[in-house]
């Protein structure tokens, strides 16, 4: 076999994304909008049996957090909108309510963070004016206590704060609130050690442009990517592209040093007809796909190694939200604790995860009723590019290449074409089949027939 690696950019950033290195960590907002879910008490038992170490909440209420006392589960609560003028206005408030919301609990209930205010860019109330303010003066009561080293603090901002966010290098935030918010707000979390935090929809961008947005790259399925022009970087997921487009904006304000917590995404199970892709196969698939893609590491393609913390959005359908249907369906669980869809949570789960891909309208696409893919080369690429894809596979990617060789069971038909499949699926089977991983620089191609070159049969999976 060749050994020279003739490997493009394309191929360092799917093997960064696609790493089973340490991976990054997973986490569930805790909504309570709704008038039939279970006790908090029941609430902790279903997140343990889970495997879910982190949930976020929305306000310090004290059932909650006296149900998650000794459980292990990592909390981050929430300073709510109404409440960010009088923590910017008065330092006292902000000392009695770390004494009442966090002192109370901490450390048996283990508060890791601190959401001050959500989204307050939106916030109808106009709310933006108090925030800095309300962040240093709670700072200072957790300085006052010796908490400010292991509680951090962020505000979750909405993409709606970017002034541009495609392609992902020309992300910046919106001129009106760089100076007021943004500047000093990125300079404390650098100066606290602490993360900006992002809530990110790839739903809302693909409901509202689903003419041009491929739903198989919404939803970390199998496609040949984007390529951002900006910095040459392509792109398989949708996720991907609006994280990076934050972290291009910090970087244009010279904080890219600056980490960065999604503290929500999710996708609705239900929604009204003209809520393009709400369906609970879509659901399952993107949440699913996400859950696999943060845990076996990796960060973006322009962060590779920023491992992520993500927080689902959100644990219980919550039937007393307003607005659209979707609203009301973004659960993980009904609120009788039964899972709207199946999907793991942890590294273990995953070993048996499977997406069932389908059109997004309850139709399984399968090869001979099987439901499994392989990675095969794709025709009239080109012998460069097979070369190329062959030589990444069987070297750097790791491939079980030993049937290939002189003498071996799948070593006939000696054909480039023949030997590069075999090495390409090999490869996307590696790698449990993540979206991306059959790319080769454009040279692979997923099908759902067991591909044959004589007598060899591909594996399904390692």
């Amino acid at each position: 076999m060749p050994t020279t690696f003739l490997f493009s950019s394309i191929f360092i950033i799917c093997l960064a994304l696609f790493s089973l290195a340490d991976g990054g960590s997973i986490g569930v907002n805790y909504g309570r909008t709704a008038g039939d879910l279970p006790s908090a008490f029941k609430v902790v038992k279903l997140l343990k049996s889970q495997g879910i170490t982190r949930v976020k909440v929305y306000d310090t209420d004290p059932a909650v957090l006296k149900s998650l006392s000794g459980s292990n589960i990592k909390v981050t609560v929430n300073l709510p909108n109404q409440l960010l003028s009088a923590a910017a206005k008065k330092p006292s408030f902000a000392n009695k309510w770390i004494q009442r919301n966090i002192l109370a609990y901490y450390p048996h209930t283990q508060i890791e963070s601190i959401a001050v205010g959500n989204e307050v860019f939106v916030d109808p109330s106009n709310t933006t004016s108090f925030l800095i303010p309300a962040i240093k003066n709670i700072h200072k009561s957790l300085v006052k206590y010796k908490l400010d080293s292991v509680i951090k603090l962020s505000s979750p901002i909405a993409l709606s704060a970017l002034q541009n966010s495609y392609p992902s290098s020309a992300g910046s935030f919106k001129p009106e609130l760089i100076e007021p918010v943004f500047k000093p707000l990125l300079q404390f979390l650098r100066k606290t050690g602490s993360y900006l935090m992002v809530n990110a929809y790839p739903f809302f961008a693909y409901e509202s442009n689903a003419d041009v947005i491929s739903l198989d790259y919404a939803l970390f399925r199998q496609n040949d990517g984007v390529v951002d022009a900006g910095n040459g970087l392509r792109y398989f997921n949708l996720f991907d592209a609006q994280i990076d487009a934050v972290f291009a904006a910090m970087s244009a304000l010279k904080y890219d040093d600056v980490p960065l917590v999604v503290s929500e995404t999710g996708w609705p199970s239900k929604g009204d007809d003209n809520e393009i892709g709400s369906t609970l196969e879509n659901a399952a698939a993107y949440n699913g796909n996400l859950i696999k893609r943060i845990l076996n590491g990796g960060g973006t393609p322009l962060k590779p190694k920023a491992n992520l913390t993500v927080f689902l959005f959100a644990l219980f359908n919550e039937n007393k939200k307003p607005g659209p249907v979707s609203e009301r369906n973004y659960g993980l669980f009904y609120p009788d604790m039964k899972p709207v869809y199946n999907i793991p949570f942890t590294v273990e789960g995953l070993k048996n995860f499977r997406e069932e891909t389908g059109t997004g309208k309850g139709e399984r696409v399968e090869g001979s009723g099987s439901g499994r893919v392989w990675c095969v080369a794709k025709e009239d690429v080109g012998k460069d590019r097979l070369q190329a894809g062959l030589d990444y596979a069987c070297g750097e990617g790791g491939a079980d290449c030993r049937p290939i060789q002189p003498g071996a069971t799948c070593y006939d038909p000696n054909e480039l074409k023949a030997h590069a499949s075999y090495a390409f699926n090999s490869y996307y089977q590696k790698m449990g089949r993540a979206a991306g991983a059959c790319y080769f620089g454009g040279a692979g191609v997923v099908v759902t027939q067991r591909p044959r070159f004589g007598k060899c049969e591909f594996p399904t999976g390692y």
